[in-house]
């Protein structure tokens, strides 16, 4: 093997690193965007079971629903 041919090697693996770091670092923000993306929806998630349990209560109960505020 040359000086040339190995030097074309090295080029080559280098450009191939270079694809791979920014295909990892494309990955990771998008990992990144949808771990908060899902953090929200558990949030949103927890919230509306929190509401749909109120309103559960109230049926179970037959209270009558608080008249709204602006009564």
């Amino acid at each position: 093997m040359n000086d040339n041919d190995l030097k074309d090697r090295i080029e080559a693996l280098e450009i191939r690193q270079a694809h791979a770091d920014r295909t990892i670092d494309e990955l990771n923000a998008l990992v990144t965007e949808q771990f908060q993306t899902i953090e929200r929806l558990k949030r949103r998630i927890a919230m509306l079971d929190d509401q749909l349990s109120a309103v559960e209560t109230l049926a179970r109960t037959q209270a009558k629903e608080p008249p709204p505020p602006h009564y």
